[in-house]
Formats: C-alpha cells, sequence, structure tokens
C-alpha cells in the first residue's frame, strides 16, 4: 500500500506546515489543527482528534476562504471508499471484527489504516471483556491481546518497506509497546512524530515511555510547534514542574490564552508542586469556562481531599455523576469522598469499578492501594501500588505507598529502596526525605539519616518535622549543641509562621533547651524556656520542677555562668515576662551536620 502521489504531497505539506518551532502564524496553525482533526477522525483516533480540535476553538475563528480544502483522494481511495465508509459506520458503532472484515485487500492508506486498528481493538476489547469475566481487578495483568503479534508481524513488513504513513507509525508503535518492546517502540514513535508531527497521539504515547531526562536529550525530535506542547507535557510527567509552567506561559502569551488544555495542564502542574491554593483557583476557573468537562476531576478531588473540604467534594461528586457516572474519572471522585468519610471499603469498591473501566488508568490503581493500607490490607496494598507501578514508572505515590507498606511489614531494607525510588523522583519533596531519614535511622545508618533529615530542612519541610527529627538524632549521639540548635532553628520556624500551630514537638524542643540551658547554668534561658513548658500539658509539672530549682539556685547565691556560649534565640514574643536574653551569634548549622 503505497501512498499515491497526491496522498504523498498532502502528507508532505502536513510535514512542511508544521515546520519551524515559531508561533508567528497563528491562521496556519489554526488550519493544520483543523485539518489534523478531521484526518485523526477518519481514522477513529478520537482522542488526537479531540485534542487537536479543542486546540483549534482556543484561536481566533478562520474566514471561509481560509478555510482549508478537503484532502485529496488518491486512485485507490477512490477504489476503496465504499468499503471504507461501510466499515468506518461499523467501526463507530465498536464492532470492531466486522470493520476489518470488510477493509480485507484495501489498498489506499486510510482503510489499511482503519483495517489494522480495527484487528488491535477488537484484541483489546476481547482481552478487557475476558478481565473484566473472569478475575478480580488485581490479576489484570495476565489476560493478553491475542492479535498484537499478528499485527507486529505485518506492520514491520510494510515498515520495513517505508509504506508507512504518520498514522501506521504511530499504530506500529503502540503494538510494540504493549509487546513491552520499549526502544523499538521510541524509535518508532520519534519517526512517526517527523513525518506526522501534527498528531497528538504520537507525541502522547512517547511522554509515556520517557522515563527521565537523560533519555529526552538523547531524542532527535522534529523542530516543530508541536514540540513545545510535548515538552511542556513531559516536563509536568517527570516532575520538572519550573519548566513546564515556562513552557505553558509561553504557549499562552503565543495566543493559546483560552485554551482549556493549557489550563488544566497549569492546574495539574501546581497540584504536583503541592501549591494547593494556586491549584484550586485554577480548576475553579476551568469548571467555570467548561462545566461539563470530566477530564482531570479527580486530580481536583485530591486536591479537596487534602484540604479536607467535604461540602465541595460531595458537590462534585454529585455533579460529575449526573454528566457521566461510568467514567474514570467520576468512579475515582467517588472514592475520594467515601474515603474522607472514612468508609474505606465503599472508596475501594470504586477504586475497583474504575479500574474495570480502565485498567491502565493509573490514579485509581494508587488510591487504591492507600484504601486498603487504611483497611490495614498490606498484601492487597502492595499488589495495588505495584499495578501503579506497571502502568507508570514514574508514578511516586506508588514507590512511596510500597515504602510505607513495607515499613508496616517491618521490612526496613525493603523500606529503603522503594523510598529511594520515591525520592529519585522528587528529590525536591520533603516527605520522601524524612521517610527516607527514619529508614536509616531504623538500619542503626545515623551519618544518612541526618543528611536526609537535613537536607528535607533544606528544600522546605512541608510538615515541619525534619529539624525536630535531626535534634533527636544529636540527642542520641550527645551531641546536645547541635540538638538546641535544631530545636531553636525548629522553634523559629513554628512561630515564624504567624499562628502557633497545635504542633506535639514545640513542647519537647522547650523541654530539652531548658534542660540545656540549665546545664549550661544560664538562668534566664533556662526559665524562659520552663515557663514556655507550663504552656503545655505534657510538660507543665517539669517545667516548674525546674522553675522551683533555677529559683533555689538563685536564692543560694549562683550565677549565671558567662563563660560558656550557648545558641540562644529566643525572640522577644516568646521570652515569658520578656525576661533579658543573651544574644550570642547563632552556631553555623551547615558545619554541625553533613
Amino acid at each position: 500500500a503505497v501512498i499515491g502521489r497526491a496522498g504523498a504531497m498532502a502528507a508532505a505539506a502536513m510535514v512542511a506546515a508544521a515546520g519551524g518551532g515559531d508561533f508567528s502564524d497563528l491562521r496556519e496553525i489554526k488550519k493544520q489543527l483543523l485539518s489534523v482533526a478531521e484526518r485523526s477522525r477518519e481514522r477513529g483516533l478520537q482522542h488526537s482528534g479531540k485534542w487537536a480540535a479543542e486546540l483549534a476553538f482556543a484561536l481566533e475563528p478562520l474566514p471561509l476562504s481560509e478555510l482549508p480544502p478537503p484532502p485529496v483522494l488518491t486512485e485507490e481511495d477512490a477504489r476503496d471508499l465504499d468499503a471504507y465508509t461501510l466499515a468506518k459506520s461499523y467501526f463507530d458503532l465498536k464492532e470492531y471484527d466486522r470493520a476489518a472484515y470488510f477493509l480485507r485487500g484495501c489498498k489506499s492508506q486510510k482503510a489499511y489504516f482503519l483495517y489494522m486498528y480495527s484487528r488491535y481493538l477488537s484484541g483489546e476489547k476481547k482481552k478487557d471483556d475476558e478481565t473484566v469475566d473472569s478475575l478480580g481487578p488485581l490479576e489484570k495483568g495476565q489476560v493478553k491481546n491475542e492479535a498484537l503479534r499478528e499485527l507486529r508481524v505485518e506492520l514491520s513488513k510494510k515498515h520495513k518497506a517505508q509504506e508507512l504513513d504518520g498514522f501506521g507509525l504511530y499504530l506500529y508503535g503502540v503494538v510494540l509497546r504493549k509487546l513491552d518492546l520499549v526502544k523499538e517502540a521510541i524509535d518508532v514513535f520519534v519517526e512517526a512524530a517527523h513525518v506526522l508531527p501534527l498528531h497528538w497521539g504520537a507525541w502522547l504515547e512517547l511522554c509515556n515511555l520517557i522515563t527521565d531526562k537523560e533519555m529526552l536529550k538523547f531524542l532527535s525530535l522534529p523542530d516543530t510547534w508541536m514540540k513545545e506542547f510535548f515538552l511542556a507535557h513531559i516536563y509536568t510527567e517527570l516532575q520538572l514542574i519550573e519548566e513546564a509552567l515556562q513552557k505553558y506561559q509561553s504557549l499562552i502569551d503565543a495566543g493559546f490564552s483560552k485554551s482549556t488544555y493549557i489550563i488544566s495542564q497549569i492546574a495539574v502542574a501546581y497540584h504536583n508542586i503541592r501549591d494547593i491554593d494556586k491549584a484550586l483557583s485554577i480548576f475553579n476557573e476551568l469548571r467555570k469556562q467548561d462545566p461539563y468537562r470530566i477530564e482531570n476531576m479527580d486530580t481536583f478531588s485530591n486536591l479537596l481531599y487534602v484540604r479536607s473540604m467535604k461540602p465541595e467534594l460531595s458537590y462534585l461528586a454529585h455533579n460529575l455523576c449526573e454528566i457521566d457516572k461510568y467514567r474514570v474519572e467520576t468512579c475515582c471522585v467517588i472514592g475520594n469522598y467515601y474515603s474522607l468519610r472514612s468508609q474505606h471499603e465503599k472508596a475501594a469498591l470504586y477504586f475497583q469499578r474504575a479500574l474495570k473501566l480502565n485498567p491502565r488508568y493509573l490514579g485509581a490503581w494508587t488510591l487504591m492501594g492507600h484504601e486498603y493500607m487504611e483497611m490495614k490490607n498490606t498484601s492487597a496494598a502492595i499488589q495495588a501500588y505495584r499495578h501503579a507501578i506497571e502502568v507508570n514508572k514514574r508514578d511516586y505515590r506508588a514507590w512511596y505507598g510500597l515504602g510505607q507498606t513495607y515499613e508496616i511489614l517491618k521490612m526496613p531494607f525493603y523500606c529503603l529502596y522503594y523510598y529511594r525510588r520515591a525520592h529519585q523522583l522528587r528529590p525536591n519533596d520533603s516527605r520522601m526525605l524524612v521517610a527516607l531519614g527514619e529508614c536509616y535511622e531504623k538500619l542503626n545508618q545515623l551519618v544518612e539519616a541526618k543528611k536526609c533529615y537535613w537536607r528535607a530542612y533544606a528544600v522546605g519541610d512541608v510538615e515541619k518535622m525534619a529539624l525536630v527529627k535531626l535534634a533527636k538524632l544529636h540527642e542520641q549521639l550527645n551531641e546536645s549543641e547541635q540538638a538546641a540548635q535544631c530545636y531553636i532553628k525548629y522553634i523559629q520556624d513554628i512561630y515564624s509562621c504567624g499562628e502557633v500551630v497545635e504542633h506535639l514537638e514545640v513542647s519537647t524542643a522547650f523541654r530539652y533547651l531548658a534542660q540545656y540551658y540549665f546545664k549550661c547554668k544560664l538562668w534566664d534561658e533556662a526559665s524562659a524556656c520552663a515557663q514556655k513548658c507550663c504552656a503545655f500539658n505534657d510538660t507543665r509539672e517539669e517545667g516548674k520542677a525546674l522553675l522551683r530549682q533555677i529559683l533555689q539556685l538563685r536564692n543560694q547565691g549562683e550565677t549565671s555562668s558567662t563563660d560558656v556560649t550557648a545558641p540562644f534565640f529566643l525572640p522577644a514574643s516568646l521570652s515569658a515576662n520578656n525576661t533579658p536574653t543573651r544574644r550570642v551569634s547563632p552556631l553555623n548549622l551547615s558545619s554541625v551536620t553533613p
């Protein structure tokens, strides 16, 4: 099925049009998007067609004279037209075997693609039906699509003879990926992006196969404006959020400010760096613009869940249920709603329902793992997290979840491996670093543990626990000055938030500092900290006892030591009764901690 001359010219025109990474001619870009949306729909590639149409909608409408012309038909297209028209109607009704039957022997590129794609989808549908009929959702990996091997043989012959167009190459890549031939699949998707740069499906498949920035560097991608969308997407996936946000901002400045796709991606990026308020406001704005949208709403529900916003989550769940209750995202939102209400069995049920609808839906596997953890079913949790990793090795939540399950099972070496993987994916996430530190502590590798806690503090400690853990380690190693320094920094951090957070460890910090200053014979500082201890139930008695001792020693004429340099800071707002305090320059912590 060699491309006819007119078809070859049309394909070459699209490649040339997409060339050049600039956005100076938005009208030309809109023409290309409308054209590729139509070509994708003709081949049954609904999602690529939808993506191009959504992006085209964000640009200014074209006058009649500038609308893209209908695609030129070749001799082969004309011969296959009747069979193609009939088969496409069967394809749209999901009668894939029937569509493939009427397309046998067709030579045109469009009909040949639909023939192969119908066979592929027929195999996928049978696989999914068998999975739903015979197995629980945790054993899905065992059913295979029987059509893949035959498709690979036929497509590889065409590929060697250079008879595949951009869409054919895309399908060949998908078949290779399904057969776990990742390296070959990447090469074919790159080739597909060169042959037909406007087809978003090929770029997206490429995104799913790239696991780190190094892999990205070695890809020779076409220099086209589509590459900017691809890079923004892959940066988001690889947790390179700053770079992703810069790319999206430049796309908005280039003229795509109305694109709901870009707005949703920016919201997801803020969700990934845990800027929850910003992400929530963008999602709320997105829902005003596109109230019946279901994509990404599961991410929105994760944000509402983290903020414990029950009424909003309930409203979202009901709203999505009215739009389409049998969508994966809807099931995940309802699962999150039940999870927030601590109805974990019901939540797990909805995540299972999501996986029956789409066994490769990453979010549902991870969330189901979390639910099984809540239900103390560690073996099911491990299985769910492993499935999440099978679907996407970049999912740090699944690696982190596995670390937590093995922690419950008291298997620290396993924990260490999984937490390390999570940390590699999120190097600046303090939660991964604190978990790693705890792991090293259990394995008695205290130097490594100290490094982790210090790094967690340095990158911005979300849960404000790293310094306390570091201080306790120093306490254990009898490094009292460093421990005091960490507690001081911790208290400064807690109080600098403006409001004193209900923090369990504040009392621990004051108690340690009171005893430390007492040992150093710094009575003023010791009594200031002891008075702070009296404000907490668990340290009240110790605080009072220490104050009595200090009073006794002062009455006996014991003077405050002047030759001990203590790392003292207590700001005026903290020191009880504004006790005068010794101001010694704080120790340089970087020399203290590795």
